[in-house]
């Protein structure tokens, strides 16, 4: 294992991943708040303070283990999840779809703004690699947790969002599965179902989409 490469692609992604995770949370937890859950608001968990958020299993030690473990072929981790209490939400079936949106939408602002970031390095001349790679691990990392997170089973928001989207008796069903849901990605995950019929299509798809929306602004550059 390659130390020195570990080291640089901590620094690298260090400021995007925590920005990533932070925004994401907050963002879920502003959402509550907004329509009418104060669960978050309540315990500290809408600020930008990215310990607040930070699961030091999760976000940092599983992460590092599959790094050594795989060689940095798989990687995984976690945030702390914002509290949300849908039973508070004002209309809780509809507004849960908000809220779990929240994240994802989050993460993909930010991407748009880490592209615009790198953009606008490449067409002022910059040649400082580290922060131009800051900028691409930036719209990655972001890319990577809207995409995983919308996958469509609960926990994830991607299966609370079709929770709210399905019909009650449906519904119900689909929640029924979040008590097992974590373990049941994460099978998915480990036997490559994820990245290869999930991830990997959607990521390029958004991507795709990413280049178009921030086309003008490359216009503009060039």
């Amino acid at each position: 294992m390659d130390i020195g490469h570990l080291i640089q692609t901590v620094a690298i992604y260090a400021i995007p991943v925590l920005f990533a995770i932070t925004l994401h949370e907050a963002a879920h937890g502003y959402a509550a708040l907004h329509f009418g859950d104060n669960t978050a608001h309540a315990m500290g968990r809408i600020t930008l303070n990215p310990l607040r958020h930070i699961d030091p299993v999760g976000t940092i030690l599983m992460p590092l283990l599959l790094y050594f473990a795989t060689s940095g072929a798989f990687l995984f981790g976690y945030a702390r999840p914002v509290p949300v209490n849908f039973g508070r939400l004002r209309r809780p079936k509809r507004d849960m779809v908000w809220v779990a949106l929240a994240g994802p939408g989050a993460n993909l602002l930010q991407a748009l703004i880490w592209g615009a970031l790198l953009l606008v390095l490449n067409a002022s001349g910059a040649e400082e690699v580290f922060f131009l790679k800051m900028c691409e691990g930036g719209v990655l990392a972001n890319v990577v947790m809207a995409v995983f997170n919308l996958f469509p089973l609960p926990p994830l928001d991607g299966g609370r969002i079709l929770v709210g989207l399905l019909p009650w008796r449906q519904a119900a069903l689909l929640a029924r599965v979040e008590p097992w849901g974590f373990f049941i990605v994460m099978a998915l995950v480990v036997s490559g179902l994820v990245s290869a019929l999930w991830m990997r299509p959607l990521m390029a798809v958004t991507l795709s989409l990413l280049d178009l929306v921030l086309a003008p602004l490359a216009f503009l550059l060039n």
